[in-house]
């Protein structure tokens, strides 16, 4: 077997490292102003790697670099996901970066390296390398925030993030430690080996468990380390908010499976009543802060924790119904909220940015179709029927019950009750309220088809979730050899 050969599973990442390289040295060249060429590079750049991806899965579980790297279908349906969140953003956020002379090879260089990191994230099965991904990913999304330096609120909001991520990643990098002197591994499968065959010091490993949690708890954003969200929402231009809100929560979902499904599995009496705590308490103040909102992105900011607080319901569930729809949760989610913030790029232009309550009033007698569209997001993120927000609560909420955790979904039900108001709100202004500008709505055909497929798929899914939840079930299911 030749050494090319035993590097397969890692082609997708090292093609990934050397196109963002040629695309560094390629955009120096280029002296156009709208960048097209280093634009279209790098989305033939997450096409090669879609390809890639695809064209290299083998069944099974295959690890390399030491047991510190796995490509399983997990991994790989995740990976896939990324690409296509990361390449929707370019394409809505094209038009509004321009404009904001924010459009720039540094921009799309820092987001093929946050993706990167992603990847590795995804596919780590080593605390070093899980480590190794999450810095990667996170130090470019700080820089993002930070590019438009023009900006005072754009650059207090990296600062926070940054400040806020060091602390988190402190916390994390003392909770791995311990879990290593108690277990004597880095390794994800033999920290669960210690821990079920061994006889690893109980107290050690509760304390490093609990380190572990807040550092994961601040990745996906969740009370009480929720702090930094509504401000990086806001404050970061909206291009920026939409990456940090999209892909790196499907490399967080991934990093809560590889450290507490996979390694720390035998503890999962200490940690699933941890992340009981953290979803209830995001999804009580998710909803109820959001409502107190009239800045579009700080709502959304809002109803991502709570979303969250929802995704972790799944994961203490456990087993494939459990994680399975934890999983599907986390990709619908993702697609609604690159629809959310694809349409306040979209009524956005020069000198305007579209993201309060009142910029939405009489949409539909501005532009039927967007209203329309924007309406069938809204009722996905509230979880209303025939969209597919309904299905991803359902499966999540079905998962919680089996496991007899009754008052939770009990719970759950009552807060998006809460949180159904403030996305009808919209819905309502649109439908019901006069129009408070009536500048035209000027689209470009690219982002004009993206958010008809977006607003489309929300309503297709819901029609016929069943081969996307089957495929995050059957991934789940193999990647963790559950039975």
């Amino acid at each position: 077997m030749s050494f090319l050969s035993t590097l397969l599973p890692a082609y997708a990442e090292i093609f990934l490292l050397v196109m963002v390289s040629v695309i560094l040295i390629v955009d120096l060249f280029v002296v156009n102003q709208n960048k097209t060429l280093t634009y279209v590079l790098v989305q033939l750049t997450l096409l090669g790697c879609s390809l890639i991806t695809v064209s290299t899965h083998q069944p099974g579980v295959a690890h390399l670099f030491n047991n510190m790297y796995v490509d399983d279908l997990m991994s790989d349906v995740l990976k896939l996901f990324c690409y296509l969140a990361l390449s929707m953003m370019l394409v809505y956020s094209r038009n509004y970066l321009m404009v904001r002379g924010l459009f720039t090879g540094e921009f799309m260089v820092l987001a093929l390296f946050s993706l990167l990191g992603m990847m590795v994230m995804i596919s780590a099965s080593h605390f070093l390398t899980l480590y190794l991904g999450l810095e990667l990913m996170s130090l470019a999304l700080y820089a993002m925030v930070a590019l438009q330096r023009d900006s005072a609120i754009a650059t207090e909001a990296a600062m926070k993030y940054f400040i806020l991520g060091a602390l988190a990643s402190g916390l994390l990098l003392y909770g791995m430690s311990m879990l290593y002197g108690a277990t004597g591994s880095l390794e994800v499968a033999a920290v669960s080996n210690a821990i079920t065959h061994g006889v690893p010091n109980k107290e050690l490993l509760v304390f490093g468990l609990v380190f572990v949690v807040a550092g994961l708890a601040f990745k996906l954003g969740v009370v009480p380390f929720h702090m930094w969200v509504p401000d990086v929402y806001h404050g970061a231009p909206t291009a920026m908010t939409m990456l940090i809100g999209t892909a790196p929560k499907l490399a967080a979902f991934a990093f809560v499976m590889r450290i507490l499904a996979e390694g720390l599995q035998p503890l999962v009496m200490h940690w699933s009543s941890m992340l009981e705590i953290l979803a209830v308490l995001s999804m009580a103040l998710g909803n109820i802060t959001a409502i107190a909102q009239t800045n579009l992105k700080r709502m959304f900011a809002y109803s991502t924790i709570a979303h969250m607080g929802f995704l972790l319901l799944g994961v203490l569930s456990g087993g494939i119904d459990g994680y399975g729809s934890a999983m599907f949760y986390a990709v619908i989610y993702v697609l609604m909220t690159l629809g959310g913030f694809g349409m306040i790029m979209l009524l956005s232009r020069e000198g305007f940015e579209a993201d309060t309550l009142n910029d939405f009033k009489g949409l539909n007698q501005r532009s039927p179709w967007l209203a329309f569209m924007m309406m069938l997001l809204m009722f996905s993120m509230a979880g209303i029927p025939p969209t597919v927000g309904f299905y991803a609560k359902l499966s999540v909420l079905s998962a919680v019950v089996n496991t007899g955790h009754i008052p939770l979904a009990v719970f759950a039900v009552l807060v998006s009750l809460i949180g159904a108001f403030y996305y009808l709100r919209i819905v309502k202004l649109m439908y019901f309220d006069a129009p408070e500008s009536h500048v035209p709505i000027t689209l470009q055909p690219d982002s004009g088809i993206l958010i008809s497929f977006n607003g489309v798929a929300v309503l297709l899914l819901g029609i016929i979730p069943g081969n996307l939840m089957s495929v995050c079930a059957v991934s789940v299911q193999q990647s963790l050899l559950l039975h």
